[in-house]
């Protein structure tokens, strides 16, 4: 053999093992996942008509452009979304399915729910931080109460009147509700209901004395004067609702705080599909219309990583414990 022939032979093979490389890496890009052009599920605990939806809807929207496939939003309402985080676990782990959550999934439902059927830490794949979000207080918009103060008094002077609406029991609301009245030295109960609007329509109907939500879902009616949204648990009043005061502005700063919203996978998804997911997720937060909209709705966009998500609802979660074990909560 001449040593053409081996220099030959040699590039021939050399070549081969670069095309097996190449090929190996596009298969296992995110772009490869992202192309792929059947419909993606995105599940939503939540009925259609609250603030979660409006999101949902709207990153779906954006979502099927970076991704090349329709994005199929389907709500599963009840349980604080984990009815629909029992579908999520038993979906196909293929980048096919994902869900737009609370944080509560992650970090405060281990301390709530006695028999959980899902495991944070195993049955579920981080995509992506969407937003942060606030906390408020309402009345109906007829009522003559105007403050916290107000509230309070009315609510120790009556016991039908020490009861606040929350979209599900053991969800976030239904904890800064609690602490409210710790705050307050007066005992509230919560009524659930199963979603945002039906709290909304509970409070414009006088059904319900008060209502505790994430601050995005009342927002419009407040504006629209349907309800009057009495304090927000931000540090600095939101600049969504500068005429409504803080709880620390009343005197409640140990209410100040919030919560957040992602995207989460089935375990076991492939690492491609999930950073498909997560870039395609980041880009649209990043556009100046997604951001707009979730500021008027009442959110902070974040749009960070897998990563970030994890050490965030890591951290909530250590907050959670705190408040539910002090609260006294007894997991259900």
């Amino acid at each position: 053999m001449t040593q053409r022939t081996v220099f030959t032979a040699f590039n021939r093979r050399r070549a081969t093992a670069a095309l097996g490389a190449a090929l190996l890496a596009a298969s296992l890009s995110p772009l490869a996942h992202a192309q792929d052009t059947r419909p993606a599920r995105l599940l939503l605990g939540f009925p259609a008509g609250g603030s979660f939806d409006a999101i949902a809807r709207l990153l779906a929207e954006k979502l099927k452009t970076e991704l090349g496939r329709p994005v199929i939003v389907d709500n599963k309402p009840g349980a604080g979304g984990r009815i629909a985080m029992d579908l999520l676990k038993n979906a196909p782990a293929d980048g096919s399915v994902v869900m737009f959550a609370p944080g509560a999934i992650t970090s405060l439902y281990p301390y709530t729910v006695a028999k959980l059927n899902y495991d944070p830490k195993k049955d579920l794949a981080p995509i992506g931080t969407v937003a942060e979000f606030p906390f408020a207080v309402a009345v109906s918009a007829s009522s003559k109460i105007t403050n916290l103060r107000e509230l309070i008094a009315a609510a120790k002077a009556n016991s039908a009147q020490a009861m606040f609406g929350t979209p599900a029991v053991g969800a976030p609301p239904h904890f800064y509700g609690l602490a409210f009245g710790e705050a307050a030295g007066v005992k509230l109960d919560p009524i659930p209901f199963q979603g945002s609007a039906p709290v909304n329509q509970a409070l414009m109907g006088n059904q319900i004395p008060m209502g505790v939500d994430v601050m995005g879902s009342m927002v419009e009616n407040h504006k629209g004067g349907k309800i009057r949204v009495l304090a927000v648990s931000t540090e600095q009043r939101a600049p969504q609702l500068p005429d409504v005061p803080t709880f620390a502005e009343q005197g409640f700063a140990s209410v100040t705080g919030g919560d957040f919203n992602a995207f989460f996978a089935p375990a076991g998804t492939p690492a491609p599909a999930l950073a498909a997911w997560s870039k395609a997720l980041s880009n649209v937060l990043a556009q100046a219309e997604v951001k707009d909209k979730l500021l008027t709705m009442g959110f902070i966009p974040v749009g960070k990583g897998p990563e970030e998500l994890a050490n965030r609802a890591a951290a909530q979660a250590k907050r959670w414990e705190a408040i539910v074990k002090s609260s006294g909560f007894v997991a259900q």
